[in-house]
């Protein structure tokens, strides 16, 4: 359960700093664990981002102090770390559906958010599928553009439409979804739309090829219409086979997700029997 653990202690780490100008990479560093992976798998288990959870809380916060003492707006967004009042107010109003000067005035309702208690149970006899493959290292051909954690969920998809509406698809089908993060603590991370690299072929303008080094690999299968499949089994790995794993631990900031040829499929990705697999890297520990 160490993995497990780690999330509680982060929960706490933040519960304790909330008014301070903490961020992920500051809790991360707290708990010993590469923000490239604490921020996929805190997300995945809780359902929102670490800057989510934190700006929710101070604004919950905020709003208790607000409605239940003389404090001022001024006051308030220099304690929950806002730069002028206005940002705070906009902030505020997002949250609670109403201005600070509204709530306090017309005495309207405002919102709370709870602070997080997490709890992962494993259940007896569930089963979960994987094999450890040792993989030479392989180089693949394909678009690349960086992305921040914090806005990656929304922003990826939108990466995977415009390869194909731009019509690079044509070169690069898309076997391969890869997030790169070698320093498994910067801001931003790598992420390639990429095939098997041909070296007997020219290299298209707008194109790279990146080697993916030999590792020994935590192979996961998905069986299923995109994009559920990968999110139930990326939930799985979070919450059931990395709190019960004893022998192995993450070995680099590599993430691979391949796709069979949609094509092969009545539907497409769309199709209950489409096949994907999740890579994770992974060392004796």
């Amino acid at each position: 359960m160490e993995w497990a653990e780690a999330i509680r202690k982060a929960v706490a780490y933040i519960e304790s700093h909330i008014t301070e100008d903490i961020t992920m990479y500051e809790v991360a560093k707290h708990i010993n664990i590469s923000p490239f992976y604490f921020h996929k798998g805190f997300s995945i288990l809780c359902g929102y981002s670490i800057a989510e959870y934190i700006r929710n809380r101070r604004m919950s916060l905020a709003g208790g102090e607000w409605i239940t003492s003389d404090i001022t707006v001024m006051e308030l967004a220099i304690k929950y770390g806002y730069d002028s009042p206005d940002s705070f107010t906009k902030a505020f109003t997002r949250f609670h559906g109403h201005t600070p000067l509204t709530v306090r005035r017309d005495k309207t309702m405002i919102k709370t958010f709870a602070p997080l208690k997490l709890t992962i149970s494993l259940k007896g006899g569930s089963i979960m599928e994987y094999r450890i493959v040792k993989k030479e290292g392989f180089s693949v051909l394909g678009v690349s553009k960086m992305f921040c954690y914090e806005n990656a969920k929304q922003e990826l998809p939108l990466f995977w439409q415009e390869h194909y509406t731009s019509g690079k698809g044509e070169e690069v089908c898309g076997m391969f979804g890869i997030n790169i993060d070698l320093q498994m603590g910067n801001e931003t991370f790598e992420y390639l739309i990429a095939d098997v690299y041909n070296p007997s072929k020219d290299i298209p303008d707008g194109f790279v090829v990146k080697t993916i080094p030999a590792f020994t690999w935590a192979v996961f299968p998905c069986r299923g219409a995109l994009p559920h499949s990968l999110q139930d089994v990326n939930t799985k790995i979070f919450s059931e086979w990395l709190p019960a794993l004893q022998e192995y631990e993450f070995a680099a900031g590599y993430c691979v997700e391949m796709y069979d040829t949609p094509n092969k499929y009545p539907n497409g990705t769309k199709d209950d029997n489409y096949y994907t697999e999740i890579w994770l890297p992974v060392k004796k520990k």
